[in-house]
C-alpha cells in the first residue's frame, strides 16, 4: 500500500459540504505533493475506508470525481491508479502521434487489431466522394504510451488509391506508407474534437468501463488534388490527452 495514503486522516470536512469532496481533497492533495506519484497504485476501497471511517459509496464517489478529473484511472481487476502526466497535443502541428510522443520523451507503441472491408456508409461515401456501398479498408489499432493503452483508432482508406493495403506493417507510420507506398501524400489536414463516452466497444479494448469519459478527435487528410488520403476517428481516454494551441495575434 502506498505510504502517501496513510496520511490521509479521517475525511470528515466542513459542516456544509459534502464528505466525498473532503476525501477527494485529500487524495488530490497527496498526489499534488507528490505523495502518490503517477502511476502509483492507491489502496483498496476497503483498505480507504479502514483508514477513513468513511462509508464505502461516500469512498466511491471520491474515486469517481477523481476519475472524471482524470486524476487516477482504473485498471480493471487490479485496482485505482495515479494517472500518469498527459500527453500534449498541438492540432494546428503537423506531426504524427509517434513524433510528439517520443518528443516528451514518452513511449509510443501501436497494434494493429483489425484491417477489414466495408461497404461505404452515405456519411463515409460523401466524405470521399465515392457512391454509398464502395469497398473501403477499415483499419482499427490500440495506441499505447508508455505500455498504457490511450486510444483506439479506426482509419478508413480507400483501396482503390491504396490495394494491398494488408501486405505492409501497419503498426509503424500509417502516413508514411500511403506516401512511400502510394504516393499517397497529405497535404491538409482538418481536424474536429469534441468530448464523448467511450462505447463498450471501445471501451473494452482500452480497459476501461463503458461509459468513461473520452475525447473524440476526427482527422481528415486531403492530397493536393482535393482526395481524401485518409479519415480517421480516434477515441482517446480523457486523462491521455491535453490540447494545446499557441497562436501568434497578427496586426
Amino acid at each position: 500500500m502506498p505510504s502517501g495514503i496513510s496520511l490521509l486522516s479521517p475525511a470528515r470536512g466542513a459542516e456544509d459540504r459534502p464528505q466525498y469532496l473532503a476525501l477527494r481533497d485529500q487524495i488530490a492533495n497527496a498526489i499534488d505533493l507528490g505523495k502518490l506519484a503517477p502511476g502509483a497504485r492507491l489502496p483498496s476501497e476497503r483498505q480507504l475506508q479502514t483508514d477513513t471511517g468513511t462509508a464505502r459509496g461516500t469512498i466511491r464517489e471520491a474515486l469517481f470525481q477523481l476519475e472524471a478529473e482524470g486524476l487516477i484511472y482504473r485498471r480493471d481487476r487490479s485496482g485505482w491508479y495515479v494517472s500518469p502526466p498527459p500527453v500534449t497535443y498541438d492540432p494546428t502541428r503537423w506531426a504524427g502521434f509517434m513524433t510528439y510522443v517520443v518528443e516528451q520523451q514518452r513511449v509510443p507503441a501501436t497494434e494493429t487489431l483489425a484491417l477489414e472491408s466495408i461497404a461505404a456508409p452515405s456519411a463515409v461515401a460523401d466524405i470521399f466522394r465515392r457512391a454509398p456501398g464502395t469497398p473501403m479498408h477499415l483499419l482499427t489499432r490500440r495506441r499505447s504510451i508508455d505500455g498504457r493503452a490511450v486510444l483506439i483508432e479506426r482509419i478508413i482508406v480507400d483501396p482503390a488509391l491504396a490495394p494491398g493495403l494488408g501486405e505492409h506493417d501497419l503498426n509503424g507510420s500509417l502516413t508514411q506508407i500511403l506516401t512511400t507506398q502510394y504516393g499517397l501524400k497529405a497535404e491538409r489536414n482538418r481536424v474536429d474534437m469534441r468530448p464523448c463516452a467511450l462505447t463498450a466497444e471501445v471501451a473494452s479494448k482500452l480497459g476501461v468501463k463503458t461509459g468513461t469519459p473520452g475525447l473524440l478527435v476526427v482527422r481528415t487528410s486531403f492530397a493536393a488534388n482535393g482526395a481524401v488520403v485518409e479519415y480517421d476517428r480516434e477515441y482517446w481516454r480523457h486523462d491521455a490527452i491535453r490540447i494545446h494551441v499557441d497562436l501568434q495575434v497578427r496586426p
